[in-house]
Order: C-alpha cells, then structure tokens, then sequence
C-alpha cells in the first residue's frame, strides 16, 4: 500500500504545486480568501469530490466530501489558505492548505477499496478570528472519527498542545468634563481602564506560570484637558486548559469589575473574538504517524514543540481525536515563522518534497485507522478519557 500510495501522490505532484503557487502569488486575509477557496474547491471537484461552498454561511469555507459506500470511520483533513498583511504567507497556508487537499485526494483514491469516508474542510482565517471555531459549534465535526493537519515548520515536529484563549473586552462609559476647571464633574474612564491594568499586574503573582493575560487600551480619550468619558480595553487571556481558563478569566472580569466601581464608571464585558480552547494532542494517533514519517525515511522528528500561542485547531481537538504535526520546508535553517524568508521557502523544491512525504504520511495514517479497528477503539478510548 505504501508504494500505492506514493505513486499516486507522485503522479499529483505537479498539479499540487500549481495550486500552493498560485496562492502563494496572490494571499488572502482572513474571510477574504475567495480565489484561494475557489481553487482548492475546483481540484476537489476535479478528482470527484462532493463540495459544499459557502460551507455553514461562511463565504470562503467548504467542505469536501466522497463516500466509499462502505462501513468504516470519517477522516477529515483541515485546510487553511489565509495569508498575513504585509508578509503575505509568512505562515505557508498556502502549503498547508495544499497538504491537507492533497492528502484528501490521494486518500480518496483508494478508500473505495478499504471502506470509510474522506472529508476536506476548507477553514479561513486561522490567523485572525478562527472559522474552525464556528464550525466545531455549528457541529461540523460531529460525524467525524479522526482530524489531523500539519503545518509547515523550520523541523518536523511531533503534535503538541496550545493554550486556550479568551478574547476578553471591557468597556468603561463615565462622565466628561474640563480637566482643568471642573475636574470634580468628570467620572474619568481611563482610570478604570489603568486600574484594570494594575489589578491583573497584582493577580499575576497567583496565576500558573504557564498562563498568559496581555491587553491594550484601544481607546482612551480624545485630548488631555478633557476627562475621557469612554475607554476600550482588550485582552487576551490564555492557559494550558479550557478548564483553568475559564477560572482565570472570572478573575480577570473581577479586576475590571473593581477598578471600574472604584472610578464610578459603568462596565460592558464582551468578547470581541472567537474564543480558542487548548490543543489536546491523541497521543495514539499522533504515534501511528510519526511511526509512520519514519518508515517514509523521515528520521529527524523532534518532539512536540513548546507553545504559547492558540490555534483554532483546539476546538476540534475537543470534539473528536485531532493531531496538529508540523512538517519541515526549511532544510533545518532557522527561518523565522510569519516573515517573508518563511514565505519564500514554501514554494521551494525542499518544500514540495517534504510536502509530498506529508501526504503520504497523513495518507498512511488514516489508512490504519480505516483498517484497524483496534487501534481506533484505542484513539476513541484515550480521546474520552483525557482531560481537556
């Protein structure tokens, strides 16, 4: 099966190329990915998919679909192709989206015989407010057994975790007045918006180490003679588990609830992105394909990197058994993520051959958990009993 499977992989390679290429040359932001979408959903419907687009409302987003007609589990495979201002795919969405098709197609090329399902999910905006999110709660994942993406990286790297992430707003509404002649008018509420600040800075020494609170005040007065009577703050709020986040950002809601009393302003709390959960990484799948990298000729796998960012991956991970691998296009030179040089090395020959390996693995993968049984009953049992 797994010269199969490089065969056809092989044979694809090109027309795979062409299509990360031509995303390369034209990034998309977040919800803006039109062109990108639309090509991923042609050479799906080329190679005989079923696709849905405007997947769930979403104008960029689809989905997928080509259905073996025979008992066996869902693979889906998640697709991202939103760009960065500035850098463009300084991320290589472009690849990544690519693998991910790619996988889709190879997989569906031989599922007729080994039963089962393939499912493509096209999701924007992963840099900025999430699409996976949405859909995990719109239940796009509740018929799907496994879920794996690999991103491009400067090494391979074995799935890992992320933090859980609240995107936490608050908005303070006093009173204006002169600042100078009649201070005692004003209800100032760039007070509150500092006293917030001061609070969470004091409720740092009570937090995990591994959490992060980080904020701005977005808004916070016109001039200086003048009391602000509006201020905005925003924050980001992240931990290692959905479960101690959401303990955290109850404390942080407090410090702002405090600090707003004491400047006698009145309080709005809001969220003002999608909220991301941490990545729970099925260590039993995750094996089966770093098992599986290494039979491909892949040897240098390091372990999972350590993070403290989130990605919206997390939310799947929550739903069904999820690994989020990473895969090199850098040849091991320290070419920093979300630049113009990372950029650069996704259209690469370097990248493209460890692109098409991707495939394979991720390919091979899914292969095992259609055909064995056992070993989905393992990822399915470690999935429920892990904490999240």
């Amino acid at each position: 099966m797994k010269e199969k499977i490089q065969q056809i992989s092989e044979s694809l390679k090109s027309e795979l190329i062409a299509l990360s290429d031509e995303i390369y040359k034209n990034p998309e932001l977040g919800y803006e990915e039109y062109h990108s979408c639309q090509l991923h959903e042609e050479i799906l419907e080329k190679h005989g998919f079923n696709v849905t687009k405007k997947y769930l409302g979403v104008d960029t987003a689809f989905r997928a679909e080509y259905d073996s007609q025979k008992k066996g589990p869902t693979i889906a495979f998640l697709a991202e192709y939103d760009a960065l201002p500035g850098v463009g795919h300084g991320c290589g969405h472009n690849i990544l989206g690519t693998t991910s098709t790619g996988a889709g197609i190879v997989l569906k090329n031989v599922i007729d015989d080994i039963g089962g399902k393939v499912v493509v999910i096209g999701t924007p905006a992963e840099e900025t407010s999430g699409a996976k999110v949405l859909f995990v709660d719109k239940g796009a994942f509740d018929d799907v057994d496994v879920t794996m993406i690999a991103h491009p990286n400067m090494s391979y790297n074995k799935s890992g975790k992320s933090l859980a992430l609240e995107a936490i707003q608050f908005e303070y509404k006093g009173k204006p007045s002169h600042a100078a002649s009649s201070p005692e008018k004003g209800v100032n509420a760039l007070d509150a918006a500092i006293n917030t600040f001061n609070n969470i800075n004091a409720l740092r020494q009570q937090t995990q180490s591994d959490a992060r609170i980080h904020g701005i005040i977005k808004e916070g007065g016109k001039a200086p003679n003048v009391i602000p009577d509006y201020c905005l703050a925003q924050f980001y709020v992240r931990a290692q588990t959905k479960t101690y986040l959401k303990e955290l950002v109850e404390k942080v809601k407090k410090c702002a609830e405090g600090a707003s009393l004491a400047a006698g302003t009145e309080l709005s709390i809001s969220n003002y992105e999608y909220s991301y959960d941490n990545m729970v990484t099925n260590e039993t799948l995750s094996s089966v394909f770093t098992d599986t990298l290494k039979a491909l000729g892949i040897q240098k796998i390091l372990e999972a990197r350590e993070s403290f960012g989130s990605i919206d991956a997390g939310n799947v991970s929550h739903v069904c058994p999820t690994i989020h691998p990473y895969f090199d296009i850098t040849n091991d030179i320290n070419v920093g993520a979300h630049t113009k040089e990372f950029a650069e090395a996704t259209i690469k020959p370097f990248a493209y051959d460890n692109m098409i390996i991707t495939i394979n693995a991720l390919v091979l993968t899914a292969i095992e958990v259609i055909k064995n049984e056992e070993l989905l009953n393992k990822i399915m049992i470690e999935f429920e009993n892990t904490e999240k």
